[in-house]
């Protein structure tokens, strides 16, 4: 089939048209030849009656000649719509009639070279077709009771009247007149109707590359809407992903500008100073910044990483094991702050997940709470399962954040207020984006005791039915 949605509608509309124009003339044929049929029967039945009503003189006289029965002869002017029902061919009828004794009162003398003179009689009154020097003959029988008459007129069955192929001629001609003009009607509402979508996409083929505003092309089509509707979609999508990538990408700039400014500083101050214990002192600092730069960078390539969508292997993973792990792994910055950190976790609980990010998920949580925590505090960790679900938090009794700064805390590179320690504000939101991975939720609050911040992050329950929906698509 043609790939073109315009030729294919118009072969489809005409060969529908066609085939029920086909049947409607089928079947108009096969009526017209019933009810043809039905009224020449009728006709002969007429013929028989007034041949019944003729004395014997007059009988023998028409005997002798010929009764022709057609419609319409040629001959005169005839109209060129006339043409197709009249009757071109002789047709004469045959009779005989016969007395109640079953003698020929008068009889069409062609009737004996058919030998059908002494052909039995029916013995009812009515049409039947009988066979006659080898061709099908129509014959109508009538017994005239008043004068024990009995009348049977004979009629050739291929002589008909061609009332019926008329009637089909006259039927079938407009069609196929009709037919071509249908389908250049049909060619061109078919086009006009596809203009919306020629206009759609020309107006997409038009389109610079940077203009991502919403497509209009005025009043389209309840079928072309939906279509117009999820372009727009993709395209405000795409202009949300770029902006997202621009102000991302300035910010990463302007956060990784602090350390590498810092660095270069404390380079110059190393390269000017001839005291060892100072020059000492400003190159550690530049390990700090360079430390300070490759985590930034770190944290950015994660963060670009799970934007991708990138979807990872998973396997049942205990949290529990997992934040284990990760306080160990920063056992010695809450020593360095004199922070007590607490662990409550339930190890039979279960997610299906990717242990390497939720290992990040946990350091983030930990190395955000130890470094906004107060010295000499408290942070605890807890895992526990709830129903179909497992809670992971993270408290801690430190200063805690302003309510109005709460919905800003995943915002990239974002910080509130108020806080002193360094960082480039990336924890948090690639603490989102790793729950957002796994289908989990964030949610903040305050910490313990009233005080500080509690972050928690609610994972579905590892189940079959849960891995099977979470398992990446093919």
């Amino acid at each position: 089939m043609s790939a073109s949605i315009r030729r294919r509608l118009m072969l489809l509309v005409l060969a529908s048209i066609a085939l029920v124009w086909a049947i409607a003339l089928a079947s108009s044929y096969r009526q017209a030849t019933r009810e043809v049929a039905e009224w020449e029967e009728a006709r002969l039945a007429e013929l028989a009656q007034m041949l019944a009503l003729l004395d014997q003189s007059n009988l023998v006289t028409l005997a002798n000649a010929h009764i022709d029965v057609r419609e319409e002869e040629r001959g005169g002017e005839t109209s060129a719509n006339d043409s197709d029902d009249d009757d071109s061919l002789p047709r004469d009828a045959l009779f005989q009639v016969r007395a109640s004794n079953g003698e020929v009162i008068a009889g069409s003398p062609p009737l004996h070279a058919l030998n059908a003179w002494d052909l039995p009689v029916p013995p009812v009154t009515g049409v039947q077709d009988v066979v006659l020097g080898g061709q099908m003959y129509h014959s109508f029988t009538l017994r005239d009771t008043a004068l024990g008459h009995t009348v049977r007129v004979f009629e050739q069955a291929n002589t008909r009247s061609d009332l019926v192929s008329g009637v089909a001629s006259r039927i079938a001609r407009p069609a196929l007149i009709a037919l071509p003009v249908l389908a250049l009607l049909v060619w061109s509402s078919i086009g006009w109707s596809l203009a919306p979508l020629r206009m759609l996409s020309d107006a997409i083929r038009s389109r610079d590359i940077n203009r991502l505003e919403p497509v209009d092309i005025g009043h389209a089509p309840t079928e072309v809407r939906p279509l117009v509707d999820a372009l727009n979609l993709l395209l405000s999508r795409l202009l949300y992903s770029f902006e997202r990538e621009r102000a991302f990408t300035a910010d990463a700039a302007h956060e990784l500008k602090t350390p590498l400014a810092a660095i270069k500083v404390q380079a110059q101050v190393a390269l000017a100073e001839t005291d060892p214990a100072r020059q000492r002192l400003a190159m550690e600092r530049v390990v700090q910044g360079v430390d300070r730069s490759a985590r930034l960078a770190g944290q950015l390539l994660l963060l670009a990483r799970l934007d991708m969508q990138e979807k990872l292997s998973t396997a049942p993973l205990a949290p529990g094991a997992v934040a284990k792990n990760a306080l160990l792994a920063n056992a010695g910055d809450a020593q360095q702050k004199n922070i007590r950190v607490t662990l409550n976790c339930d190890m039979r609980a279960e997610i299906d997940a990717e242990p390497v990010l939720i290992g990040i998920l946990f350091d983030n949580l930990l190395d955000n709470a130890i470094k906004y925590g107060s010295d000499g505090g408290s942070i605890e960790v807890a895992v526990q399962r709830d129903k179909e679900q497992v809670l992971v938090s993270v408290r801690d009794d430190g200063p805690g954040v302003a309510h109005a700064d709460l919905a800003r805390l995943t915002n990239r590179f974002f910080r509130a207020t108020g806080n002193q320690a360094t960082g480039s504000g990336l924890g948090l939101s690639i603490v989102e984006r790793i729950a957002q991975h796994f289908g989990a939720t964030v949610r903040f609050g305050t910490g313990l005791n009233g005080r500080g911040l509690a972050v928690d992050v609610s994972f579905p329950a590892y189940t079959a039915v849960s891995a099977e929906r979470l398992k990446p698509a093919a």
